[in-house]
């Protein structure tokens, strides 16, 4: 189980959305993790990336392009 969330994992994230073409400055990555990870879209416009405190990090990396998909067409 993730307790904190370190620049490993952030890493991570970074490599998924660069990979999708989206601009770190429109990330908000929470330093806690949660059970479910999510995404959800910030009154500012801006993309909140909890990941994950429960399953491996990699299954769920797997996913995200999927979640932000979905809150990005919101």
């Amino acid at each position: 189980m993730l307790d904190v969330v370190t620049m490993k994992e952030i890493d991570a994230i970074f490599a998924v959305t660069d990979a999708l073409g989206i601009h770190r400055e429109k990330l908000v990555i929470p330093l806690g993790p949660a059970a479910p990870g999510r995404v959800r879209k910030l009154p500012s416009g801006k993309l909140e990336i909890t990941v994950e405190a429960v399953r491996p990090l990699d299954a769920w990396l797997r996913e995200l392009p999927a979640l932000i998909a979905a809150v990005d067409k919101t």
